[in-house]
C-alpha cells in the first residue's frame, strides 16, 4: 500500500510542477500577446473611429496626366488615399476595385477626391498609371493616380500617412510575387488636410464605417 501512495504523491508533485511551469510561461508571454493587435481587434478598430490623427504634410507629386498635384489642390475637399502599385499581385487590385465602388457611391459629391499613390515610381510612370486607371474606370477629375520621386513618396507614406511602405529586397522576393510591401488601408482626410481615420480595404464592415465617416465629413461636420 505504501509504494502506491508514494507513487501517487510523485504523480501529484509532477502535475503541480508542470502546471506551475505553464503558468510562469503564460505570465511571461502575456505582455507580448496583449500588445499584438490582431485583425478585427479593438486596438485596430479604434483607428476607424472619427478622430484627429495628424495633418498630412505638404507634398508635390505628379498625376497620371502629367499634372503636378499638391496638398493645396486637395484642401477644401474630403479625400480618401491609399498606397498601390500597378504590378501588385496581392491587395492592390482589391483596393482599386473598392475605390471604384466608392467613386460610384459618391458620384454626386463634388467635394470628394480619391488619391492612389504608387510605391513603385520607377516602373509606374504617368502613362503606366493612366493605363492602370483606365482598367478601373477612374474619373481623371476625381480620382488621382500619383507618382514622383521615391524618397518623397516613402516619406509621405511613413511620416505623413503613418503607413508602412518599402521595396522588398530582390533575394527575398518570391517568383512572380510582390516586389513592394505596403499597407492596404484607406486613409480618410478632411477638408483641412487632417487625417480622420484608417480603414481596411479588405473588410466589408470596415468599408461600411469608412462610408459613414466620409458622409459625416461631407456634411461639413468636424
Amino acid at each position: 500500500m505504501e509504494p502506491r501512495l508514494s507513487l501517487l504523491r510523485q504523480h501529484w508533485v509532477w502535475a503541480l510542477l508542470i502546471c506551475l511551469l505553464i503558468g510562469v510561461g503564460l505570465i511571461a508571454l502575456w505582455p507580448r500577446l496583449a500588445a499584438r493587435p490582431t485583425q478585427g481587434t479593438t486596438a485596430e478598430k479604434s483607428l476607424e473611429e472619427i478622430g484627429l490623427y495628424g495633418k498630412v504634410p505638404p507634398f508635390s507629386l505628379v498625376d497620371r496626366s502629367g499634372k503636378e498635384i499638391q496638398l493645396s489642390d486637395l484642401l477644401g475637399k474630403v479625400w480618401i488615399a491609399d498606397l498601390i502599385y500597378t504590378h501588385c499581385p496581392d491587395t492592390c487590385p482589391v483596393q482599386s476595385a473598392e475605390m471604384k465602388t466608392l467613386q460610384d457611391k459618391f458620384a454626386r459629391e463634388a467635394d470628394l477626391r480619391l488619391v492612389s499613390i504608387t510605391v513603385d515610381p520607377k516602373r509606374d510612370t504617368p502613362p503606366v498609371l493612366d493605363e492602370y486607371a483606365a482598367r478601373f474606370g477612374a474619373d481623371p477629375a476625381r480620382w488621382f493616380f500619383l507618382t514622383g520621386k521615391e524618397e518623397a513618396i516613402l516619406r509621405l507614406a511613413k511620416e505623413g500617412f503613418r503607413l508602412p511602405a518599402a521595396e522588398i529586397p530582390v533575394p527575398k522576393r518570391e517568383s512572380g510575387g510582390a516586389t513592394h510591401a505596403h499597407s492596404p488601408r484607406f486613409v480618410v482626410v478632411d477638408r483641412n488636410g487632417e487625417i480622420r481615420g484608417y480603414f481596411s480595404a479588405l473588410e466589408k464592415e470596415s468599408l461600411v464605417r469608412l462610408r459613414r465617416t466620409v458622409e459625416f465629413l461631407l456634411r461639413g461636420a468636424k
